[in-house]
């Protein structure tokens, strides 16, 4: 059995799947699964996975869904997969030639305690020029919260134990949504476990025009449940004060956008939620006006 599965959330983007899929063929170890959640498309994704797997270079799981997000292909993806780790890369990434072979070399090298004690591991991400995005990883063990509140930077590529991922609630889906942070499933993992960190990239990233990273604003506009509910959860479990203020703070501006009056009620900290009122109100109608000045996001 593979120890390792790639899956790739994908809409709409049949023209960078070959990049990824040539870098999954080039990898110098092939014990893992390519899964495509293929989130709806309305281009020729399905033909073009087709071909990849007639050429039957790796072995390839295809799932199609209606849209329902990135999260939402997160929730198909962990509810399918059977190896003992899972990366996600993103459809407009791809990985170094060495990426799953520095992935379970690690693995392989932790003992059997660690390996018990950890949610995953974590690696580098690197820019198309190939340069390390963010600073790298100072200690052996992390979670993901504690990296970024010492002063780590950048984008980060995950790698879980698909047991660990499988035992929390799936993402939320909200009518008329698409959007919900996938650092839900994260910031819960970390409560629990820590990440052996690894020194090396990857994952190469591309980010595009599109995509969700480039819309922010947009996204508030448009999935305003779905960041009012990752605010919630936040404010609940992050050690930072100064997190906690800035989730409740944007937890007022989504429910601003979403029109949601029972906010103060709904909260887990009411008495910081009514103190929010006014920074949250100004950060309401900041996003609104950023958010025109933003073309919409086809990456949902």
């Amino acid at each position: 059995m593979k120890k390792l599965t790639v899956f790739t959330p994908a809409y709409n983007r049949a023209h960078l799947l070959p990049r990824l899929y040539k870098s999954l063929v080039n990898q110098t170890c092939k014990d893992f699964i390519w899964m495509i959640i293929d989130d709806g498309s309305s281009d020729n994704t399905s033909a073009v996975v087709q071909k990849f797997r007639e050429e039957n270079k790796l072995d390839i799981e295809y799932i199609y869904q209606e849209n329902q997000g990135m999260h939402g292909a997160h929730n198909t993806a962990y509810a399918n997969i059977t190896t003992l780790l899972n990366t996600c890369i993103d459809s407009d990434d791809f990985m170094p030639d060495n990426a799953v072979e520095l992935i379970l070399n690690k693995w392989n090298s932790l003992s059997e305690e660690d390996k018990n004690n950890l949610s995953g591991l974590v690696g580098l991400d690197a820019d198309m020029s190939g340069k390390t995005i963010g600073t790298k990883f100072m200690t052996a063990f992390t979670t993901l919260e504690d990296f970024y509140a010492s002063g780590g930077r950048g984008d980060k590529k995950l790698v879980y134990r698909t047991e660990v991922m499988q035992q929390y609630p799936p993402y939320p889906i909200f009518k008329g949504e698409k959007y919900v942070g996938l650092s839900y499933k994260y910031l819960l993992a970390d409560q629990d476990y820590k990440l052996a960190t690894l020194n090396e990239v990857l994952v190469i990233v591309d980010y595009q025009e599109g995509g969700s990273s480039n819309n922010m604003f947009t996204q508030y506009v448009k999935n305003p449940r779905g960041f009012a509910f990752l605010r919630k959860h936040n404010m609940q479990y992050v050690k930072s004060d100064k997190r906690r203020w800035m989730e409740v703070i944007h937890y007022v501006s989504s429910s601003f956008m979403s029109n949601n009056k029972n906010f103060i009620r709904e909260s887990p900290k009411k008495f910081m939620t009514v103190l929010a009122i006014p920074a949250g109100y100004l950060l309401y109608r900041y996003t609104l006006e950023k958010a025109k000045q933003k073309p919409a996001s086809t990456e949902l």
